[in-house]
């Protein structure tokens, strides 16, 4: 295959530099990024701790580095949306994240809902499916988007939720290494599958080492496993035997069809640098920029 070229603009998660927000701000200008996605759950960026004078003050301060918003994260763990005992107050500050993202210059939040349950009639498949068409409605009504990210359950399943939904207020933060590393679907068909909703996307990269149960990685509503806890991820996917997040081009992604099948879609948004592992973030990340800038007219 020829190596496709892009015209996608690139950004960083600016908390992979594990460094605070502000100077992974910094950091993100100097590696060469676009733009930048910062979590938006808790800490300087949680709705509830910005007054509406700190958020002009911050997005006035991205502005002045000549980067933008792609997308916040708003990521709230737990079992997603599959608890519905939790549901009212997840899907309220999930508001919050949208409204704020509105506010900052983005319309894309991105979250996970849970693992979709393979039984459309079963009552956790219900609650997730009203706590979306809920978020779906209010995303719409906004002009903008809840992104998925990809990974849990594999692509056709999840097009099959979305499709239910009434709207494409929610919609999909496309992570092709997510898809490799746990259900060992296929990115590239991925894309072409969920071609109507691919709204966001992950640029990270891993291998699949041996076939693991999606609901020991994510956790699931009534399943005897940990809640998905971003921390734990991040230690499965560097030390675990399951999979393993590896740096940009170095893993079982295939670049050059994942990238031309975006091209074919027509999708024209970020790629967004993830990194989640490793001793060496900024290294990792200013290398990856570099990779995906070679597929750059």
């Amino acid at each position: 295959m020829a190596t496709p070229v892009i015209r996608n603009k690139i950004g960083v998660i600016v908390d992979s530099f594990q460094v605070g927000v502000k100077e992974g701000l910094r950091k993100a200008k100097e590696a060469g990024a676009d733009g930048v996605q910062i979590y938006a759950v808790q800490g300087e960026f949680n709705p509830a701790n910005l007054p509406p004078s700190a958020r002009r003050e911050w997005k006035d301060y991205i502005a002045s580095l000549g980067l933008e918003i792609s997308a916040l994260v708003g990521d709230l763990g737990g079992h997603g949306f599959q608890d519905p005992a939790q549901n009212r107050a997840k899907i309220d500050k999930s508001k919050r994240i949208m409204e704020l993202a509105k506010e900052l210059g983005t319309d894309i939040v991105t979250t996970h809902i849970g693992i979709v349950p393979p039984d459309r009639n079963s009552r956790t498949y219900e609650t997730m499916h009203t706590a979306c068409v809920e978020l779906s409605q209010y995303a719409h009504e906004m002009n903008a988007y809840f992104a998925i990210e990809t990974g849990p359950e594999i692509a056709s399943h999840l097009k099959m939720f979305l499709d239910g939904l009434g709207s494409k207020g929610v919609s999909v933060n496309f992570d092709p290494a997510n898809m490799v590393m746990v259900t060992g679907d296929d990115p590239v068909q991925g894309v072409h599958t969920l071609r109507d909703y691919i709204v966001h996307t992950h640029a990270k990269d891993g291998v699949r080492l041996a076939a693991i149960d999606p609901r020991d990685v994510y956790g699931e509503y009534g399943y005897e496993a940990p809640e998905l806890d971003h921390e734990k991820i991040a230690e499965m996917a560097e030390t675990g035997s399951a999979f393993r997040e590896v740096p940009l081009g170095e893993g079982s992604v295939d670049w050059n069809g994942y990238l031309q099948a975006l091209n074919d879609i027509g999708y024209k948004g970020y790629l967004t640098i993830e990194r989640e592992v490793g001793t060496r973030p900024e290294a990792d990340i200013r290398l990856a920029v570099e990779f995906l800038k070679r597929f750059r007219a």
